[in-house]
Formats: C-alpha cells, sequence, structure tokens
C-alpha cells in the first residue's frame, strides 16, 4: 500500500481571503511568486483561458499550458465597489474591473496606486503581482 498522497495547498497563498486551498493550477502561486500573472492556453485548439483552468471546456482537453499575461490591456470595464462580499468588507472602497488582452479577458482589481478620476475606459493597463501586507499573493492592474 503506498503512503498518504501529500496535499498541495499553494493556493491557500492567494487573495485577501482564499477560499480554496486546491486546484489542479495551484502552478499559478508559482508565477505570481516569480513576479509574473500567468493563464492557461490549450494545447489543443489554443483557447487561451484567465483565471487558469485545467481543462478546456472548448475541445475537452486536458492537455494545457501556461502563458504569461504581459504588456498592455484595454480596460472594457470597472466598478467602485462600496459594499463587499464575507472577507472583503475591510478592504471597501476598491474597483475590479476587466482588461481585454486580445485573446483573453482578464478580470481583476484595479491598484489603490491608481487614483479615481484617472480610471477610463479603453485606457491602457497592465497585471502585475501584489503581496498584500499579510503576505498573501494577489494581483492588480496598473496604469501601462
Amino acid at each position: 500500500m503506498g503512503g498518504k498522497k501529500e496535499q498541495d495547498v499553494r493556493l491557500k497563498r492567494f487573495g485577501t481571503v482564499s477560499f480554496t486551498a486546491t486546484t489542479k493550477v495551484n502552478d499559478f502561486i508559482d508565477h505570481l511568486e516569480k513576479g509574473e500573472v500567468a493563464g492557461t492556453r490549450c494545447k489543443g485548439c489554443g483557447k487561451k483561458f484567465f483565471p487558469p483552468r485545467a481543462d478546456c471546456h472548448h475541445c475537452l482537453d486536458s492537455e494545457m499550458e501556461w502563458f504569461p499575461v504581459e504588456g498592455a490591456g484595454k480596460l472594457l470595464s470597472f466598478s467602485r465597489l462600496q459594499y463587499a462580499p464575507v472577507g472583503f468588507t475591510e478592504d471597501v472602497p476598491y474597483a475590479i474591473a476587466v482588461l481585454d488582452y486580445g485573446d483573453c479577458k482578464v478580470f481583476g482589481r484595479i491598484s489603490d496606486n491608481v487614483p479615481e478620476e484617472d480610471i477610463q475606459i479603453g485606457m491602457s493597463m497592465t497585471a502585475r503581482p501584489n503581496t498584500l501586507e499579510n503576505g498573501q499573493l494577489n494581483y492588480v492592474f496598473e496604469k501601462a
């Protein structure tokens, strides 16, 4: 009989509040630790995913590879939150947004370093890894 399988709990390091400890894409944390925001791409059909997925819903393949989310994306939409879900109530107000990188869209939070009056639909922004005060990792959007 084999020994007990070690549990991969790297995702516990993600976000202000981590709602899951294990996933098939825990390597996402390794990329953040190396200073990269990364998504997954299906080797079968080339479809890109962010947040990363382990399986392709388009062609049903499970052969995925990592790609860096780099360069600038175009701000498609944003919202300034005054009320937040459980676990994020201490963070309000903050802004969430969607960036268009052409072949994928990335949902995330706008950095507190970007003044609200500077946020404009269509502006160029980049996604970058971020370390929170408690040592947790996330990523944020900043002006390109």
